[in-house]
């Protein structure tokens, strides 16, 4: 399976400090990677990386061939960001037919995409008098009405029910047995199990890059959360040791 993303050695600098620290990975095509770690581990400047929006210090970042922010890319990655970003003053039909448009989309396939996100009953109402979650599935829905290859999606089952959370990853797994490659960011240890593969990362340090089934396996435990404090624990103590020799 050809990768959809290959990382080498990226580093990043922000404010003075160093966020990631030499990351190596690849992302399979047609899977649903997920990027798991607490908040302030440095998923979100990866994925800004992946996107071309941040300014690397060292290392490469490759996405469907193409170096990250190529032109080439633009109309074949879809970005959604941690925060809504859509225009509040419009309804949630009119921002996902705005942006249908920029894709040289028609309203069918906007439409189309506010009912995959769970807003068809929403769907006239100002995107500035939805509730947080359904704001985060508006601009869900702005990402998808370009039938992208890559989705590239920071934290968005963030505030959603459990029902609407289940409904979203059952829609990501639909994606990707269509083709679609799927990378998404969760601080939520328990999503972990919904995903084809997993990057662990802590401290802007990926300590994990494999199949949930093979981190259980390297850890002993069925629990992907104890799994991860295992790798942790010992990613810690392999670097106590280097330092100390």
């Amino acid at each position: 399976m050809q990768d959809a993303i290959v990382i080498r050695d990226l580093v990043v600098d922000r404010g003075g400090r160093r966020v990631l620290h030499g990351i190596d990975a690849t992302v399979p095509s047609g899977t649903v990677t997920g990027l798991l770690g607490p908040s302030g581990s440095g998923k979100t400047t990866l994925l800004r990386a992946l996107v071309g929006v941040q300014v690397v210090t060292a290392g490469t970042v490759t996405v469907l061939g193409h170096p990250a922010g190529a032109p080439q890319l633009r109309r074949r990655v879809g970005y959604l960001t941690q925060a809504p970003s859509i225009y509040a003053d419009l309804t949630v039909q009119e921002n996902a037919r705005y942006f249908a448009a920029l894709q040289g989309r028609g309203t069918a396939e906007a439409d189309r995409a506010v009912t995959d996100v769970g807003l068809r009953a929403a769907a006239g109402q100002l995107v500035a008098t939805l509730s947080g979650g359904q704001r985060s599935r508006a601009s869900l829905a702005c990402a998808l009405v370009g039938d992208p290859e890559l989705l590239v999606l920071d934290e968005p089952t963030v505030g959603q029910d459990p029902v609407l959370r289940a409904e979203l990853w059952a829609r990501f797994h639909a994606m990707a047995a269509a083709g679609t490659t799927l990378l998404i960011s969760s601080h939520v240890m328990d999503e972990a199990a919904r995903c084809d593969r997993l990057l662990l990362i802590r401290e802007g340090r990926l300590i994990a890059d494999d199949t949930p089934a093979a981190v259980r396996a390297a850890t002993g435990v069925d629990d992907l959360e104890e799994a991860f404090l295992r790798m942790i624990q010992e990613s810690e103590s392999g670097t106590a040791g280097r330092e100390t020799s």
